[in-house]
């Protein structure tokens, strides 16, 4: 049985746990950043046509600042997208790629309104950008934060017998990378969603990393066969 570290935020880690458990894993629930509603944040949403989300958190954050369901929805990927379809949205879209591929989907779409970038404080990459050099109308709002975590001490006892980290995004690669330049775990696998995410842990030997063919869970989980 393969033990694997799950450093992404709440709520999200325990369902990746569950498909752990399902695969016959061991799975450790150890977060590396913890998301943080703005409390302060200001959601307009005049002239805006579409939502654009890049993580099931700025669904979930958006989804529990306003009852408007009546958008159409553009995913960065699956799981963001059935995030958006549990919190009662309809019409949803997913890219099931990137940033890139989600700019991509919504400038075929060419929607005539503006599109609101509802996610982080930090986001990874440039969505609205992408999205105006095309000649469309968009926005970004800031409705959550993520925070960094210590790594429990339990979780750092054990390092060494752990097969395998999962990394979700570029910010948690970051505090990896800086926790491994203390302690480091030479056998210790570091399984990446996507490139950009590898290329966020820094220091870290080559060999230790894996990214996934295609940035979904699934694909992630995959390179635990590998």
């Amino acid at each position: 049985m393969k033990t694997v570290w799950i450093t992404r935020a709440q709520p999200g880690a325990e369902a990746t746990a569950a498909r752990l458990r399902a695969l016959g894993c061991e799975p450790v629930v150890a977060p590396l950043l913890a998301v943080r509603p703005l409390a302060g944040a200001l959601l307009d949403l005049t002239d805006v046509s579409t939502l654009a989300f890049t993580s099931a958190n700025g669904v979930q954050t958006f989804a529990a600042r306003s009852g408007e369901r009546n958008f159409a929805v553009f995913a960065v990927g699956e799981g963001t997208a059935a995030a958006a379809r549990t919190a009662g949205f309809h019409d949803v879209r997913s890219a099931h790629g990137d940033v890139a591929a989600l700019a991509a989907l919504i400038i075929a779409g060419r929607p005539t309104g503006v599109t609101l970038h509802a996610g982080a404080r930090h986001l990874a990459g440039d969505l609205t950008g992408l999205l105006i050099r095309d000649g469309l109308k968009a926005r970004a709002v800031a409705l959550y934060e993520t925070v960094e975590q210590p790594v429990a001490n339990d979780v750092l006892a054990r390092l060494e017998s752990i097969d395998a980290a999962l990394i979700h995004s570029p910010r948690a690669g970051a505090c990896l990378a800086r926790q491994l330049a203390q302690a480091p775990a030479p056998g210790l696998k570091i399984l990446c969603l996507s490139p950009q995410i590898a290329r966020s842990l820094v220091g870290v030997a080559r060999d230790q990393i894996l990214t996934a063919s295609f940035p979904t869970e699934t694909a992630l989980l995959s390179l635990l066969q590998v």
